[in-house]
C-alpha cells in the first residue's frame, strides 16, 4: 500500500513521456504542404530532440540555447525536421567514437538559436571525435562517410547541405578540430 502512490506517479510520468513522443513522432512525420511556412525553428529542434532521443540520451548531455524572440523563418518545416536529426544523429554519433575510447570524457552536444540581422541561425555543436582537416572539404559531398563500412552512407550532411543551401538559400559550415569536436552553423533567411 505504501508503494502505490509512487508506482501511480511513475507510471503518470512514463505515460506523460510517451504522449510527448507520440506528439513529436506525428508533427515530425507530417509530409509537409510543399510550401514554405512561417516557422518556429525553435518548436522543430524541440521535436527533433525528443525523436532522436534515443541516440543521444546515452552517450552525451544535451544543452539548449533557444533564443526565445527567434523570428519565425519561412522554410518547409519536415525539411528541416531532417536537417536537424542529422545534425543530433552525427553529433551523437562523433561522441560515441569517443567514448569507445575515452569512456570518462566528458560528452555534450550543445545547440543555440539566435537572430543575425536577416537571419536565423542554429548552431550544433559537440565534444565528439573531430574532423580532420584534410578531410574538411568534403564533407559534404554524396556519399563521402568517415564511418566503417555498413555504420553510415555518406548521405546525411550531404542532404543537409541540399536543404539548407538550395532548398531555403541559406549557409552552413563546419568548424572542427581532431579530438575535440565539432560545431555546424546553419544559417537561414528570415524572409526567404
Amino acid at each position: 500500500m505504501q508503494e502505490i502512490p509512487e508506482s501511480l506517479k511513475d507510471a503518470e510520468e512514463g505515460i506523460d513521456r510517451v504522449a510527448k513522443i507520440l506528439a513529436a513522432l506525428r508533427e515530425f512525420s507530417h509530409p509537409g504542404s510543399g510550401e514554405k511556412e512561417a516557422v518556429d525553428l525553435n518548436h522543430i529542434l524541440k521535436n527533433a530532440l525528443v525523436v532522436c532521443s534515443n541516440e543521444w540520451k546515452h552517450v552525451a548531455e544535451v544543452v539548449t540555447d533557444c533564443a526565445p524572440d527567434l523570428p519565425l523563418a519561412y522554410c518547409f518545416p519536415d525539411l528541416m525536421n531532417h536537417v536537424f536529426l542529422n545534425l543530433i544523429i552525427n553529433s551523437s554519433h562523433a561522441i560515441e567514437a569517443v567514448k569507445a575510447t575515452e569512456p570518462y570524457k566528458p560528452s555534450c552536444i550543445t545547440i543555440a538559436t539566435r537572430r543575425n540581422g536577416e537571419w536565423v541561425e542554429l548552431r550544433v555543436s559537440d565534444t565528439g571525435c573531430g574532423i580532420p582537416k584534410e578531410i574538411q572539404h568534403r564533407i559534404f559531398e554524396p556519399f563521402f562517410t568517415t564511418k566503417e563500412v555498413g555504420k553510415g552512407t555518406g548521405q546525411g550532411l550531404a542532404i543537409v547541405h541540399d536543404i539548407v543551401v538550395k532548398k531555403h538559400g541559406g549557409r552552413i559550415d563546419c568548424i572542427s578540430e581532431l579530438g575535440q569536436g565539432t560545431t555546424f552553423l546553419l544559417s537561414l533567411p528570415v524572409n526567404a
